[in-house]
């Protein structure tokens, strides 16, 4: 076993496009989308909607991928398993991965097959998206794409929430699981959103208090719905009984820590304009897992996510568009 990956994230998770619009809240309506869900489509919904929607851009996304794409820009070494096509799309994507210099050599499927996946997601005035995902080639993920170098070469092996929609990526999240475990690293999953939870609550749950999951992140609404509860307290103080670490988000209040020594605030300044809130959970999980595998204190590696979070909310896109590695040193983080 090499060392070429140690210290750094691996992150498992659907490989998706973006097509990114802004968008009025009477859209949303029209179209029948519940304001900031995430809705899984298939092809005909998927052309319908995006013949609807307005001036759109295009731009690699995939919750894991755009967190993969985060830890490059930390100056991070990351690797990525996801499934696309060998279309269009799919080439545009895998070449935004390996630019990063993150190492992503899942075999794609032939070209011809099942299309790489894309999300519309559609942005309204206050920064809040609706995600509308064909998930395409992302349904072909399996055990077999799990490459057990790298598992064992990663600090954290990274899974995101939405990979539990396709039924094989189950059995690839838990092949991974056993692998990271068994050479001793970390073992880490985002629940991604609250509408993800109500989906699979009882097997999250599973997962958390079977000890599969080491780190768990989350934000405020989601932690809340995998415990039922309307009470952010009552949600710190169970999680705190079942997760060796875990991260809760909170918007512009920053974030709460969360280990069996306590709760931790973990402040962060304000953006000067909120323009789009995609990938905003993915950066700070970039800069949270980024930070732990470093070996940095639960609160500076926190505040790295904080920073990473904030970049991305000032511009359309879900992935950073200045060096965070830059932020963090001039934040005296690093």
């Amino acid at each position: 076993m090499t060392d070429r990956f140690d210290h750094h994230v691996l992150g498992i998770g659907n490989a998706i496009v973006d097509v990114l619009s802004l968008t009025e809240d009477d859209f949303l309506l029209q179209e029948g989308l519940a304001k900031g869900s995430m809705n899984l489509i298939d092809t005909a919904r998927a052309e319908e909607l995006y013949a609807a929607m307005g001036a759109a851009t295009e731009a690699s996304g995939g919750s894991a991928g755009n967190t993969i794409a985060g830890v490059g820009s930390l100056g991070g070494w990351g690797a990525f398993f996801g499934k696309v096509c060998d279309d269009t799309l799919g080439q545009f994507y895998r070449h935004d991965i390996r630019a990063l210099g993150m190492t992503f050599d899942t075999e794609p499927l032939p070209n011809g097959g099942t299309p790489t996946a894309r999300s519309m997601i559609l942005i309204t005035p206050d920064g809040e998206r609706t995600m509308n995902t064909y998930l395409g080639a992302c349904m072909e993920l399996g055990p077999d794409d799990i490459d057990e170098e790298i598992v064992a070469d990663s600090a954290i092996a990274y899974f995101e929430g939405y990979l539990w929609d396709p039924p094989m990526a189950k059995d690839a999240f838990r092949k991974a699981a056993d692998i990271a475990h068994a050479h001793d690293r970390k073992v880490s999953i985002t629940l991604s959103d609250s509408f993800c939870v109500d989906r699979w609550r009882d097997e999250f749950l599973g997962l958390i208090n079977d000890g599969t999951v080491d780190i768990l992140l989350a934000n405020e609404a989601e932690i809340k719905a995998l415990y039922q509860t309307s009470d952010l307290d009552t949600a710190l103080q169970l999680v705190q009984k079942a997760c060796p670490l875990t991260a809760v988000t909170l918007g512009e209040k920053g974030c709460h820590v969360i280990n069996p020594d306590g709760i931790t605030t973990v402040a962060t300044k304000p953006v000067d304009r909120l323009i789009d809130t995609t990938g905003a959970g993915d950066m700070f999980a970039a800069g949270f897992l980024y930070g732990h595998s470093l070996g940095l204190a639960n609160e500076t590696s926190a505040a790295i996510g904080n920073l990473a979070a904030g970049e991305v909310l000032g511009h359309i896109g879900p992935r950073p568009q200045r060096n965070l590695f830059q932020l963090v040193q001039q934040a005296g983080l690093i």
